[in-house]
């Protein structure tokens, strides 16, 4: 039986589940397999909210799970190979294999001639794309090419830029659930539109909020800068020498970033206040699992400011203790009565 460590490095699980292994020579994984190891990544890898709370109606944890596993490799593909030149070609040799992995599955569960998964993430969204015919490939897709935009464009200079990047990035996983909880894309159902246009404010908003979180980390950990230059006056540069004393030191520098940031943080927080109804234009079964995504992401906002912008030097979190008060106060809320359903 092949077992499937969670904790092991997505990296060193190449050499028997990546480009280079054959899939005819990839150790067999069943289906049950594959969706657990799914469901430990989901739990076992996150920071702020796991995606598999008491709220996530049982029906759709299998389908939660194998997307977060998608979305968790398809990170690391880009993320973990290193920093530098080789690294980004690296990252867009596997990210091209991944894609290549993403419609073969497809195909698999479209045509039933087609050879079938070997790859545990994707024996488990098989099986999601099987019970959810409405999902497609696109959305997918989209992350892959977010995750490549990643190896190719370091620095930002816009606004309009970061949102375009979030279009890929962060807007697709809202545009999956609501498809997973029964709400056709507009293309399709043109009365979802609404919904779609406030997941993807929302998706938006968290993503920027974490880039605003992750001013540092990102720096010093993949040399990339997601401040807008041409709008804070903030170059890398600039980033690198205020990182560390003597630059850190002078008043004049914490000012101007904390005065970027803070602009920053109040055009996404009025993000979240656009989207704030779509959680009561949803069913009542994943409703609370999307109010609590957004919760997270203004509770994060307020950590933000607590800290008074200062995310180059400090790293802002949610607390244990917000995360709890939170997810009760969704649980809560998923079981007051007279919730009625919204007609998908």
């Amino acid at each position: 039986m092949t077992v499937l460590d969670p904790h092991a490095p997505i990296l060193t699980l190449l050499d028997r589940f990546g480009p280079d292994a054959a899939p005819s020579s990839r150790p067999p994984v069943s289906t049950p397999q594959a969706v657990a190891y799914c469901k430990a990544l989901a739990t076992g890898h996150y920071e702020n909210f796991s995606v598999l709370t008491s709220l996530v109606p049982q029906a759709l944890r299998d389908d939660f799970a194998a997307v977060y596993a998608f979305c968790r490799w398809s990170d690391d593909l880009g993320d973990e190979t290193g920093t530098g030149e080789h690294a980004r070609e690296r990252s867009i040799q596997l990210l091209a294999w991944w894609r290549t992995e993403l419609l073969a599955c497809a195909d698999a569960v479209t045509s039933p001639d087609q050879p079938r998964p070997t790859h545990p993430i994707f024996i488990a969204l098989a099986e999601t794309f099987v019970r959810h015919p409405l999902l497609t490939v696109g959305p997918f897709d989209d992350l892959i090419s977010a995750f490549e935009q990643d190896q190719q464009l370091i620095r930002y200079q816009t606004w309009d830029q970061l949102v375009d990047y979030c279009s890929k990035s962060a807007n697709p996983v809202g545009r999956i659930v609501l498809t997973l909880a029964g709400y056709a894309p507009p293309n399709a159902q043109p009365a979802n539109s609404e919904r779609y246009r406030l997941s993807d404010l929302t998706c938006t908003a968290l993503q920027l909020i974490n880039f605003w979180q992750d001013v540092r980390r990102d720096l010093i950990e993949r040399d990339r800068v997601y401040l807008p230059e041409a709008e804070t006056g903030i170059s890398a540069t600039d980033l690198q020498l205020w990182l560390n004393p003597p630059g850190s030191l002078d008043p004049a520098n914490r000012t101007q970033y904390i005065r970027a940031v803070r602009a920053l943080v109040t055009r996404t927080a009025a993000m979240f206040d656009e989207s704030r109804h779509l959680p009561d234009l949803l069913n009542p079964h994943i409703s609370p699992v999307v109010r609590l995504f957004a919760d997270g992401g203004q509770s994060l906002l307020r950590s933000v400011l607590r800290s008074g912008c200062t995310t180059l030097w400090h790293r802002p979190r949610v607390t244990k203790a917000s995360k709890a008060f939170l997810v009760g106060r969704a649980w809560i809320a998923s079981r007051r009565p007279g919730s009625t359903p919204k007609v998908c």
